[in-house]
């Protein structure tokens, strides 16, 4: 195998990232927190499956619910193979430090760290756990100069 495997063009040989799909535990809670607090549409719900499809207009996450809530076990992110975190970006340090005051009063949600810089900056991020558990991001990088 190739270190740099490409197209005849040198392009990756796959593009965007079409969708993530990630286990919840609470679906109704989860789905209205991707929908009110982070401002994704609902496109669709599968109570057979069960689980819900929400779009931020770039990416569709599909949330799906545990088999037995009270017997699932939290992902921890030193130990387990998996999802590290996903990163969702920002427009400006402005709207990170509204979404930080937003998420801070959401039900459910944990603060793991409030905005920082980082690796020293300009870009700035902070992270959280929604309400069944995922680790999300929240970042900005400035444009460069």
């Amino acid at each position: 195998m190739t270190a740099n495997a490409g197209d005849a063009a040198g392009r990756p040989l796959v593009g965007d990232v079409d969708h993530i799909g990630l286990t919840v535990t609470d679906l109704d809670r989860t789905t209205t927190f991707f929908t009110e607090i982070l401002g994704f549409k609902l496109l669709r719900r599968d109570e057979d499956y069960p689980a819900t499809f929400v779009s931020n207009g770039q990416v569709i996450v599909t949330l799906w619910r545990t088999v037995d809530p009270s017997t699932a076990t939290p992902f921890n992110r030193k130990n387990n193979v998996g999802l590290h975190h996903l990163a969702f970006q920002v427009d400006s340090f402005e709207a990170l430090d509204a979404m930080y005051e937003r998420l801070r009063q959401a039900d459910g949600v944990t603060i793991e760290f409030s905005p920082e810089p980082l690796s020293g900056g300009p870009t700035k991020h902070m992270m959280f756990r929604e309400p069944s558990g995922n680790r999300l991001e929240l970042i900005h990088r400035p444009p460069k100069p």
